[in-house]
């Protein structure tokens, strides 16, 4: 907060209501729920297997090298 007042910075928090209005989110989520059913939308995820690969993972994910979500998988379910 110091460094704000100091160089006089504008902050403004952002709520996504505020900006996108009611009814808004149910026609994006109808959509978006009919996407992924079709298989139009897909989500893209990193495994890397087994905790002793976690350390380097999290490494390539705090330099960019990972797509999407991340996922350490430690065991199969």
């Amino acid at each position: 907060m110091g460094a704000i007042l100091r160089k006089r910075l504008f902050v403004q928090g952002f709520i996504i209501g505020d900006h996108y209005g009611e009814g808004r989110y149910e026609r994006f989520f109808e959509r978006m729920s009919g996407w992924l059913t079709e298989g139009r939308v897909h989500a893209r995820e990193d495994v890397v297997e087994g905790l002793d690969a976690a350390p380097d993972a999290f490494i390539g994910l705090l330099e960019g090298r990972n797509f999407g979500k991340l996922v350490v998988k430690v065991a199969d379910g």
